[in-house]
This record gives structure tokens, C-alpha cells and sequence, in this order.
């Protein structure tokens, strides 16, 4: 098996995988058996069989790739629109706080496009078009950061008690008085 653990499934990988299935049919052409096949290209031979069954269909061609296989479900125009409603920010979607999470895009998603798909697809999605996940600095709208910078400089060492005691002590918890 070529693939052992799901690797090789890739966009990247596509031409190359197109080139194993065209070899198989030059193979499949020349009368070669499928397990040969197999060995020689070091793929299952439950593949090769499959490829054998599309090869006696369609020929070559058939064997060619049919592209990724997931499209993306918005197009880039709809995403364009998706960003847009995402800039307006939760609230104009009647949200009460500031914060949006997958399930509400999703929500909007659904809304707007009258699509539904699931919280990993939109996740994917958002990672496909470089969209990150980010979590907001929680400040106080009061806060003065002079007087945090003051109080952490003057008052915490004041206020930190060191943690080991000032005279020798002892390991042991039976006997502190041995030596």
C-alpha cells in the first residue's frame, strides 16, 4: 500500500497519482496481471483492479484525475460576501457580544447563502482563504497601564514572599531537629 497512513491524498500529490494510474494502463495494454502491477508500482491490488474495471470502460482516459476531491463549497466571489458580513461585526446579526465563533459563521453562512455545512467545514474554509483563529486581549475599558507598570514595580515585591525559609531546615518530615 502506498499510502499507509492517509498520506499521498493531497492536491500536491495529484499529478503523481494520475501517473501511477497511466503506467497501470500501459500495463493493463500489455496483459500483465494485477497483482504484478501492484508489486511493480507498490499499490494495493484492490486499486489496480478498480483502475483495470474504469481502464476496460473508459480506457486512459478514464484514469485521468477528476480534480480535488472537494470543491470549495463558497466560491471566491461568495467569500468576498461572507467577509464583508463578518466585518459588520455579531451585532448587526443580532448578537450580543463581540465574539465570533464557528457555529455563528456557520450560522451565517446559512443565513445568507442558504447553505448548510457543517463547524469543520467552516473551519476549513476560513483556513483556506489564510483566516486564523485569534483570541481578544481582555482589558478592563478603565485600566491604566501606568499604574499596573507602578504597582507591579514597587508594590508585588514587596507583597511576594520568597518561598524558601531564611534558616537551614530539615528534609525530613519526622525529625525537622536532626541534622
Amino acid at each position: 500500500m502506498r499510502y499507509p497512513q492517509g498520506g499521498g491524498l493531497t492536491a500536491e500529490r495529484q499529478p503523481f497519482r494520475e501517473e501511477l494510474r497511466l503506467k497501470a494502463a500501459e500495463r493493463f495494454a500489455q496483459g500483465e496481471a494485477g497483482s504484478v502491477i501492484a508489486k511493480a508500482l507498490r499499490v494495493n491490488v484492490r486499486s489496480v483492479q478498480r483502475w483495470r474495471q474504469k481502464w476496460e470502460q473508459g480506457g486512459p482516459r478514464a484514469l485521468r484525475s477528476q480534480g480535488p476531491a472537494s470543491l470549495p463549497r463558497l466560491s471566491q466571489e461568495q467569500f468576498a460576501q461572507l467577509e464583508e458580513e463578518l466585518a459588520k461585526g455579531p451585532a448587526a446579526h443580532g448578537l450580543e457580544d463581540q465574539r465570533w465563533t464557528l457555529a455563528r459563521i456557520k450560522t451565517v453562512i446559512g443565513q445568507r447563502f442558504h447553505m448548510d455545512c457543517t463547524i469543520q467545514g467552516v473551519r476549513k474554509l476560513l483556513a483556506r482563504n489564510d483566516w486564523s483563529w485569534q483570541v481578544p486581549a481582555r482589558r478592563a475599558m478603565e485600566r491604566d497601564d501606568e499604574a499596573v507598570a507602578g504597582w507591579v514595580k514597587e508594590v508585588w515585591p514587596c507583597a511576594e514572599d520568597s518561598r524558601r525559609p531564611v534558616e537551614p531546615g530539615s528534609s525530613s518530615r519526622t525529625k525537622p531537629d536532626s541534622p
